[in-house]
């Protein structure tokens, strides 16, 4: 049985969103990588950079939005559906709190295996897909979903251990994986986030706001995310000091500025890979990014590449085989809808751009 490619990407505009997420995906582990100081450490305050990065999506959303309606509708709309508003904090506070253990988790490794790590979420995203979508996976789906999961486990396994052992000491930066400590409790953390959040996202896009246009539900999103982050600064206490000369100036280099634009275009890609497509893609999509990163941080930071490294990806690469040959189909489920609701251009472009 061969790669079924029109079940995987059902549009051509699908496999663009495919490539970009990825793309998106891997320049931000390489740029905030590239931001930290000699000893991991950032210039700039991370949870006001998540916060401005929110603020972008919501304005990018919003001129999405009035490219074809007016400001009047935008407000009538968020009215409308003010309920489904609400049910966005859910999502909301887990990607905040993504966001900001993101950082702190690319302090403590390096961006390979930071991804790595991540796609423990594989399981646990299946496990939820099931139960939220109520479609039982294939023995052949979850043979790669465990399979996948395995590869990423083999990361942890030291086969040039003299190596590695070398490499950690003159590194400030676990490459290792989980050592039991306080970094794994973050890395955990974060992975339960990602598949609650993206799960639950899916299930508002593809369920519960169905009928809502996908730039208005961006815009739920973003007003939550803000309102969840501004929360995250006060009980820091470092709301006053953003406004100090030096976090300023820090905020808007170029580096950060950079950051902050490719986190608001992964938002925004994501919310449409998960109406068009799934969580389970998104996260084998995930997987797929660790081959360009381990090469990637090779050639721009010196991170050198062990043979369990190769291994871990190479295990991975056969799940993601496995999986294309029989993925899950969780289409868009469409109302009737009346003229005044087909504003919506991008289902109409997608209907004329079926392979």
């Amino acid at each position: 049985m061969g790669v079924i490619w029109r079940e995987l990407f059902p549009t051509k505009l699908s496999i663009f969103i495919f490539f970009g997420y990825m793309s998106l995906f891997v320049c931000q582990g390489l740029l905030v990588t590239y931001s930290q100081e000699s000893n991991s450490s950032y210039k700039y305050n991370t949870v006001v950079v998540v916060l401005l990065t929110e603020v972008t999506k919501l304005f990018t959303s919003c001129l999405f939005y009035l490219k074809d309606n007016n400001f009047k509708s935008l407000l009538y709309n968020i009215k409308k559906d003010s309920n489904i508003l609400l049910l966005y904090f859910v999502p909301a506070f887990l990607y905040c709190l993504y966001n900001n253990l993101a950082f702190i988790n690319l302090s403590r490794f390096d961006p390979t295996t930071y991804y790595l790590l991540l796609q423990f979420r594989v399981v646990i995203t299946g496990f939820l897909f099931q139960v939220i979508f109520k479609k039982n996976l294939s023995k052949r789906q979850w043979m790669s979903l465990v399979l996948l999961t395995a590869g990423c486990m083999l990361k942890q396994i030291h086969i040039n251990e003299p190596e590695v052992a070398e490499s950690s000491k003159a590194s400030s930066k676990n490459m290792n994986g989980f050592d039991f400590s306080l970094s794994a409790v973050f890395i955990l953390a974060q992975t339960v986030c990602s598949c609650l959040a993206g799960v639950y996202n899916e299930y508002l896009l593809k369920d519960k706001g169905v009928d809502v246009n996908i730039f208005i539900q961006n815009v739920f999103m973003y007003i939550d995310s803000i309102v969840c982050n501004i929360v995250v600064l006060i009980m820091q206490g470092d709301v006053q000091t953003i406004f100090y000369k030096q976090n300023l100036t820090s905020l808007f280099s170029l580096n950060v500025i950079l950051i902050i634009i490719n986190n608001s275009a992964i938002g925004i890609i994501t919310s449409f890979f998960l109406k068009y497509m799934n969580s389970i893609l998104k996260t084998f999509a995930s997987a797929i990014e660790l081959m360009f990163t381990a090469v990637l941080c090779y050639f721009l930071f010196a991170i050198p590449i062990y043979i369990n490294t190769i291994l871990a990806i190479s295990v991975v690469s056969i799940a993601i085989y496995l999986y294309s040959q029989n993925p899950v189909l969780n289409m868009v489920k469409r109302p009737v809808v009346n003229t005044s609701e087909r504003e919506n251009f991008l289902d109409e472009e997608l209907d004329m751009e079926e392979v």
